[in-house]
């Protein structure tokens, strides 16, 4: 009975030890995550200083850095899926594709990626209009890396919407003024569209193709392709399909 007994605590013992390795393990792969995030910014030293705040930070992953909008949507095109940024902090205003529109593009191509504001900017309409576009938060640029690292997360673990202080109050005072704030025409096509592709979007959203544009436009089909092509490369995007689909989406039709 004794050697029996001492037998089955040894192998209690042994169970016990496994169970400790393996939360140990666990604990350990936990510990190792990391919150994938990047930045579009335009300012060669404002991009320094975010990595410096990263850099403190030992949970973020920097996946890359853009300078501009255009140069966000074509980092992530070229990226696997599981690659992908969980968050991006966005600058508002950039040449070419400003914040807004790089938001409410990137937003109807990767739905799951977070957007937080990183901008010099409280005024209250780009504080409406970066939430229509999507944003998930909306930070100043001096905040700290401890306020950086509790926005991302804040919207990743949560699904909150991080502020700075400044930023909550006159959103509060937007949301509660008794005067209905609609600002831009969130149903607009993007102001890099022209007037011109624009008219062509609305035909091919309409189902046309481009020798039936052509012939009401009363222009080649050479023309009409040379536009079309424009606007894939200023939407990021590759077929008539994803067109038509980010139309929908932002409500362009």
């Amino acid at each position: 009975m004794g050697l029996q007994r001492r037998r089955r605590d040894h192998g209690d013992d042994i169970a016990y030890y496994k169970l400790i390795i393996v939360l140990c393990i666990i604990n350990l792969n936990f510990c190792a995550m990391s919150f994938l995030v990047a930045l579009t910014e335009d300012n060669s030293v404002n991009r320094n200083t975010f990595i410096q705040k990263i850099k403190v930070l030992g949970d973020m992953q920097l996946v890359f850095m853009a300078a501009d909008g255009n140069d966000c949507l074509e980092q992530l095109k070229g990226l696997p899926h599981d690659k992908l940024p969980q968050v991006i902090f966005m600058d508002l205003e950039m040449p070419e594709l400003d914040g807004i529109e790089t938001i409410r593009i990137a937003k109807s191509l990767y739905p799951q990626i977070h957007f937080i504001v990183l901008t010099i900017f409280d005024d209250e309409e780009k504080i409406f209009e970066a939430i229509k576009a999507g944003a998930s938060g909306y930070l100043l640029k001096h905040e700290s890396a401890g306020v950086l690292h509790e926005a991302v997360v804040n919207v990743i673990d949560f699904g909150g919407a991080p502020m700075s202080p400044a930023i909550a109050r006159k959103t509060l005072r937007l949301l509660g003024s008794t005067d209905a704030y609609t600002g831009k025409d969130n149903n607009a096509f993007p102001e890099i569209i022209t007037e011109r592709e624009k008219e062509i979007l609305r035909f091919m959203i309409n189902g046309w193709d481009a020798k039936r544009i052509s012939s009401e436009l009363s222009v080649s089909v050479l023309t009409i392709r040379k536009h079309i092509a424009n606007i894939y490369q200023k939407l990021h995007v590759n077929s008539k399909a994803q067109v038509i689909s980010l139309a929908h989406k932002n409500k362009w039709v």
